[in-house]
């Protein structure tokens, strides 16, 4: 990991950019809170200068709470490399949705499950990394999306205590099946109206979660209709579970 850039915002966040081999990321960690800090990663649809408003008031509140929070460019987003397969099938998704056709399971995994296999290791080495300043500490949790992505570390990475999860992004059959190891404690939010997810098999998955401790938050509206109570939710879940 190297750090490129350093900033203060408002004086309450340091905002710390960096790449972990070509990977483009970012750390936000409270000033004033004690350290280390417990970490959540913060995951998203890809697109870092894009998603970065978002991103940056996630942290704040994440910050406000005295967690640091970090996230990583997703494989084949923003500034890195394109990924072939998965950018092929985004086309074809987009032409699918545009006709008013089903999204075909097949299209689904040469979506989703490329972008799986590359980007958890990508977030393991992240957290080896983070994990290792003096100011980021445990225990970690996980927030957001892409779902798939969330549900392949909460089954591969013990350093994950709990996960808050988006389920607005396709999801593959066989994560489905994979949801069914995870243990940890979920928070799960699902916009009931989201133009582009399958509303039965987000609930199919929240179905197939192993977790003894799930909790599934469902409020009316599309993608970007999140209300913003749905955040202070989300931000008691990871209090309970990231400070005990």
């Amino acid at each position: 990991m190297r750090f490129t850039s350093e900033q203060r915002l408002d004086d309450e966040v340091l905002q710390r950019e960096f790449t972990l081999g070509e990977v483009p990321g970012i750390l936000w960690t409270p000033t004033s809170a004690p350290t280390p800090c417990p970490l959540i990663l913060l995951g998203h649809p890809g697109g870092l200068p894009g998603m970065y408003p978002r991103l940056v008031d996630r942290a704040r509140s994440c910050a406000a709470h005295g967690f640091a929070s970090a996230t990583l460019e997703l494989p084949g987003s923003g500034d890195r490399a394109p990924l072939a397969v998965t950018g092929q099938a985004r086309a074809e998704v987009r032409e699918v949705l545009a006709s008013g056709r089903p999204v075909h399971d097949e299209l689904i995994d040469r979506l989703i499950l490329p972008l799986v296999e590359t980007a958890a290791p990508e977030w393991q080495q992240a957290l080896d990394a983070l994990l290792a300043l003096p100011d980021v500490g445990g225990p970690v949790g996980y927030s957001g999306g892409v779902i798939s992505i969330g549900i392949r570390l909460a089954v591969a990475e013990p350093r994950i205590v709990a996960a808050g999860l988006f389920a607005g992004s396709f999801v593959p059959r066989a994560m489905i099946e994979e949801a069914r190891l995870v243990t940890i404690p979920l928070h799960v939010l699902l916009q009931w109206d989201d133009e582009g997810n399958d509303r039965q098999r987000a609930l199919e998955l929240f179905d197939a979660f192993g977790s003894t401790q799930k909790t599934l938050l469902a409020n009316l509206g599309g993608h970007t209709g999140v209300p913003p109570f749905a955040g202070e939710d989300a931000a008691r879940f990871f209090i309970r579970h990231l400070r005990g």
